[in-house]
C-alpha cells in the first residue's frame, strides 16, 4: 500500500493514531485528495481564516499548514494524529487545534468540511459556525459518495445557503455552498435530553443529556439497555471506569447505586465526555466523578482500578475494525488491580469472549439474549 499522499503542496506521509505498523487503513482517502486538488486548480485564496471541520486524521490540515488553518474536531485520536502529522511535516506550530466544544473563530473566510458520519454533528457544527461565515466565505465539503446524501445537502442549504455537488471522482464528491448570511437558521436543537424508561435500574426515569454526534443521542440503544439490567452489584468496587462512556448513563447508574464509588468517565469524543458530565450532574449522583477525554485508559496508573465497564465501538469513522476494542481491553487489563473485573457488552457475533480469554485467561458469560451478551473477565 502506498503510504505517501501526493498533494499540490508536496508529498506527505500522514498516519493514523495511535500509529501501528500493521495498520492497513490509510490516514486519508480520495475525497481529501479531491478537495485539495480543487483548491489548487481553482486557485482558491487561502489568505484569510481557513477552518477545517471534521478532518479525519489531520491530512487536510497538514497539507494546508502553510496557511495556518484552524482544525475543529470531536475526536481526541484525530487531534493526536494531527499533532504527529504536523510534527512529521515540520509544521508543529502551523495550525490551531480546536474541539467541537470550543468557541469557534469569529470570522471564517474558507470553510472546508469533511462530511461526518453523524448528520446531527454536522447540523450542530454548521449552526455553531454559521455566524462567522460571510457572503464571500468559500465553503467546500468533501466525502465519499456513500457518505453524502440528500439530507446532507439539505442541511448545508438550510443553514448556510444554496448548495450543489460536483461530479464524482474515484467515488468521492465535493459539496459547494454559497453562503447567504441573511438566511434564517433557527435555534440549535443540541444538546438533546430525554428521560430513561422505568426498567433500567438506578437510572430509571432519570434524564440523559446528549450532545450532537453521541451514539444513539435521541433514545437509549438496546445494547446499553441490556447492560444496565445486568451491571455488577454495587458496594465492592471503589474505583470504577465507564470506558467509552458515550452519554455516561452506565457510569451514572453505578454512581447512583454505590455513592461510595469513584467513577471515571472516559471517551475519545469531546461531545461524549461533555454529555457524560451533563448526564451525571442531571442525575444528582452524590459520589465523586472525573471526566476525561483520551485514548482508552491511557494515563490511568497500572493496577489502580477495581471495575471497568465497557460497550466498545466497532467502527472508526466509516471503517469496521476491532482495533479500538482491543486497545480498550488491553488497557483495562493493565489498569485493573489484581481481582479487578472488566465487564463488556457487545453483539454476539463480535466474539469478544475469544479476545478476553486470550488476554485475561478467563471469560464468563453473565447474561445473554439472541443479540447481545454481557461478559466478565477477571485480572488474576
Amino acid at each position: 500500500m502506498n503510504d505517501r499522499m501526493t498533494t499540490p503542496w508536496g508529498e506527505l506521509e500522514p498516519t493514523r493514531f495511535p500509529e501501528d505498523p500493521r495498520e492497513r487503513l490509510r490516514a486519508w482517502d480520495a475525497s481529501d485528495e479531491y478537495l485539495l486538488r480543487y483548491l489548487a486548480d481553482e486557485e482558491v485564496s487561502l489568505d484569510g481564516t481557513v477552518v477545517v471541520l471534521g478532518d479525519r486524521w489531520g491530512a487536510l490540515v497538514t497539507a494546508l499548514a502553510a496557511h495556518r488553518p484552524v482544525q475543529i474536531t470531536d475526536s481526541h485520536l484525530t487531534r493526536e494524529a494531527t499533532r504527529a502529522n504536523l510534527a512529521r511535516a515540520r509544521a508543529d506550530a502551523a495550525a490551531t487545534l480546536l474541539t467541537t466544544q470550543d468557541p469557534p473563530p469569529e470570522r471564517i473566510d474558507v470553510l472546508l468540511v469533511r462530511v461526518p458520519k453523524s448528520l446531527a454533528l454536522l447540523e450542530d457544527q454548521l449552526l455553531r459556525l454559521a455566524p462567522a461565515v460571510h457572503a464571500d466565505t468559500v465553503v467546500v465539503g468533501a466525502g465519499m459518495v456513500k457518505e453524502i446524501h440528500t439530507s446532507t445537502l439539505k442541511l448545508f442549504e438550510r443553514i448556510l445557503g444554496p448548495t450543489r455537488t460536483s461530479l464524482a471522482e474515484k467515488k468521492a464528491r465535493l459539496i459547494f455552498c454559497a453562503p447567504d448570511p441573511r438566511r434564517p437558521r433557527g435555534t440549535n436543537p443540541w444538546p438533546h435530553s430525554y428521560r430513561l424508561p422505568k426498567d433500567v435500574g438506578p437510572v430509571s426515569g432519570r434524564t440523559v443529556v446528549n450532545h450532537a454526534g453521541v451514539f444513539c443521542a435521541e433514545r437509549l440503544d438496546i445494547g446499553t439497555r441490556f447492560f444496565l439490567r445486568h451491571l455488577p452489584a454495587g458496594g465492592g468496587a471503589r474505583r470504577v471506569v465507564d470506558l467509552g462512556c458515550g452519554n455516561g448513563v452506565v457510569g451514572t447508574a453505578v454512581a447512583l447505586a454505590d455513592p461510595g464509588a469513584e467513577v471515571l468517565f472516559v471517551d475519545e469524543s469531546f461531545q461524549a465526555v461533555a454529555s457524560a458530565e451533563a448526564t451525571y450532574k442531571a442525575s444528582g449522583a452524590p459520589g465523586h466523578a472525573e471526566f476525561r477525554v483520551g485514548d482508552a485508559l491511557e494515563g490511568v496508573p497500572d493496577g489502580s482500578v477495581d471495575l471497568v465497564l465497557n460497550n466498545p465501538p466497532f467502527h472508526s469513522h466509516q471503517a469496521t475494525t476491532d482495533a479500538t476494542a482491543w486497545r480498550m481491553f488491553t488497557g483495562a487489563r493493565r489498569a485493573l488491580a489484581p481481582g479487578g473485573e472488566l465487564w463488556v457488552v457487545g453483539n454476539r457475533h463480535l466474539g469478544y469472549h475469544v479476545k478476553l480469554r486470550r488476554l485475561f485467561g478467563n471469560s464468563q458469560v453473565i447474561a445473554g439474549d439472541p443479540k447481545f451478551v454481557v461478559l466478565r473477565a477477571v485480572r488474576e
